[in-house]
């Protein structure tokens, strides 16, 4: 575990790299994401042991970026997760012949707690996540967000993310224990640019 960023509001933005990291901070992220995916525009429930497991396969696969916002408390007030597209296969399918897969990364999972937002936490942790993409390997980015168009929408705008104009079908369980799917819409980014 490595610490990349320290700010001035006492959070510190923590790089996991193995499965023992993931374990120090498995229940207080489950926490946080069973917290921020259960609000809109998502409004889906996961239990615990669900949301843990997003940690811990993030963590199996190489190359992967794993981002955590903490605060010495053990709370976790945001989160970051990306791998290489390839380990994907759902997206792969539906972006197949618009980005490289080979040289593309997948920006998996942006989570910000409430008290949180509007902070700049989600911006840097975009930032950190793609500086830390190994460029001799990878040139593109790929994210699905809201088809709602959103602050997050705008954020990603902001940084340089282009409405790729193609959208993804996403069942999950919700708030409400139906299983239903909601519109994602890709945005997609050169890196370089």
């Amino acid at each position: 575990m490595l610490t990349v960023a320290e700010r001035p509001d006492g959070l510190k933005i923590l790089q996991l790299d193995s499965a023992a990291d993931g374990d120090t901070w498995l229940a207080a992220f489950a926490g946080a994401y069973q917290e921020i995916w259960s609000e809109p525009p998502y409004n889906e429930r996961c239990s615990p042991e669900e949301a843990g497991a997003v940690l811990r396969r993030a963590l199996r696969i190489p190359d992967q970026i794993t981002l955590l916002a903490v605060r010495d408390s053990g709370v976790v007030a945001g989160f970051a997760i990306a791998f290489p597209v390839v380990n994907k296969p759902d997206v792969v399918r539906e972006i197949r012949g618009l980005l490289p897969i080979e040289q593309s990364f997948y920006f998996a999972e942006l989570g910000i707690m409430e008290g949180w937002r509007q902070s700049g936490l989600g911006t840097q942790l975009i930032q950190l996540r793609l500086d830390l993409i190994e460029r001799t390997r990878f040139d593109h980015v790929i994210l699905r967000t809201s088809a709602l168009k959103n602050a997050a929408y705008d954020m990603y705008k902001r940084l340089g993310f282009e409405d790729t104009g193609v959208y993804m079908e996403v069942p999950a369980r919700r708030n409400d224990g139906s299983f239903r799917t909601d519109r994602r819409l890709f945005l997609a980014k050169v890196l370089g640019r």
